[in-house]
This record gives structure tokens, C-alpha cells and sequence, in this order.
């Protein structure tokens, strides 16, 4: 069974609590990663590139010269795509990149991810406090005194409205990631070096994802 340690809203250690097996304990599965990681970046693209062919310059339609008698190649208008300025040709147009995974697909990448983090000890439980305005140094400090690896930490807060004041107190926190936990995701969890979950953001997460 993984474990995680727990904390204290003033980053005080408490022990350690159990993390869920359906989704801490599981084999980490690559391909899934990969597939769930490619469909997320991909469906992020907005696909609004467009270049314009000949028939969208605007140019004018004349011949820039007679055809023989001058000494240079052939030409025909100025929007021929071998010309400065000209159409482009098999340029990029609008259209949507949109994938789909299936859903046993989706579970084991999310599964795999938490469990990477979980073998190599970077998941973080803090106890559940709430504040009554929002207050970023109150969080910074609290992810100071953690012994978070490396530069980037996703927190983890429970989907309720109650939790929106800590939302707006960690916002602003350079290298910090803020989701709900039914926004859990294969790239967010990737892109963290640690994971710091308040103890109902875990249960919700079990309770959306562990079944």
C-alpha cells in the first residue's frame, strides 16, 4: 500500500496516510502515458493557422508582362506562388485536432501517473483548513517549509466552493499548478515534480476516479 506523508496547514509533520491503491498502487503503463499525453496537447491546439492561396492575395489578375520578346522566364500575375508576396501553396488552414481516448484508456494513464509519483515518493497530503480571504503568503509558506523536489508542485483542492479562497491563495504562486480534483489529469501530474493533496481533494479523487 503507498503512503504519503501528511502536514499540517503550518507545514508541521503529522505521520503519514494510506493513498488509495486504485490509484497509487497500480503498474505504470507507458503507452497509455504517451497516447493520454498527445491527446491532451492536442486537443489544447486551437487550430486558427491559415495561410492564403492565390485566390485570396489581393493582387491584381493582370499579366505582369508579354510573354516573349523580353528575355526573362514566362510570368503570369503577381499572386503566383513562386513570387515574393504570392500565394502559398498547401499552407496550413483551420481545422480541429481533436482526439479521443477511450475511457479504459484514460483510467490507466491517470492511474499511472499518480502511481510514477507515489513509487517515487512525491505525493503530499496536507490536513483540510480553509482561510477567510484569500492569502498567498500563508501558502507559500506552507509549500516552503514541505519538502517539495524540484520547481514545479501541483495542488489538488476539492471541487466545493468552500475551497475557492484557497484556489485564489495559490493562483499566484510561481511554479505552482492549481486543480480541482475531478480536473485530474496524465499531463498536469507529469509536468509536476510533486503532488500535494488536501484530504478531501483525496477523497474526492477516489471517490470520481477509484471505482
Amino acid at each position: 500500500m503507498a503512503t504519503a506523508n501528511l502536514y499540517s496547514r503550518t507545514g508541521e509533520a503529522k505521520g503519514t496516510v494510506n493513498l488509495p491503491d486504485a490509484l497509487f498502487a497500480q503498474p505504470v503503463h507507458r503507452q497509455a502515458l504517451w497516447e493520454s499525453v498527445k491527446c491532451y496537447r492536442a486537443n489544447q491546439r486551437q487550430g486558427t493557422h491559415d495561410t492564403k492561396t492565390r485566390s485570396e492575395v489581393a493582387y491584381s489578375g493582370a499579366k505582369l508582362y508579354r510573354q516573349k520578346g523580353t528575355g526573362r522566364a514566362r510570368a503570369g500575375d503577381a499572386k503566383s506562388p513562386t513570387r515574393v508576396g504570392g500565394g502559398t501553396i498547401f499552407g496550413p488552414h483551420p481545422r480541429d485536432y481533436a482526439t479521443r481516448l477511450p475511457k479504459k484508456v484514460k483510467r490507466l494513464a491517470l492511474t499511472s501517473a499518480l502511481s510514477d509519483r507515489a513509487f517515487s515518493e512525491r505525493v503530499f497530503v496536507v490536513e483540510d483548513f480553509s482561510l477567510e480571504q484569500p492569502k498567498t503568503s500563508d501558502l507559500a509558506k506552507l509549500l516552503a517549509l514541505m519538502p517539495l523536489q524540484g520547481a514545479r508542485t501541483l495542488f489538488v483542492l476539492p471541487r466545493e466552493r468552500e475551497a475557492d479562497v484557497l484556489w485564489k491563495s495559490l493562483r499566484n504562486i510561481q511554479g505552482v499548478t492549481v486543480l480541482r480534483h475531478n480536473e485530474l489529469n496524465p499531463y498536469e501530474i507529469l509536468r509536476a515534480d510533486n503532488l500535494v493533496f488536501t484530504q478531501a481533494a483525496l477523497g474526492g479523487a477516489e471517490e470520481v476516479f477509484g471505482s
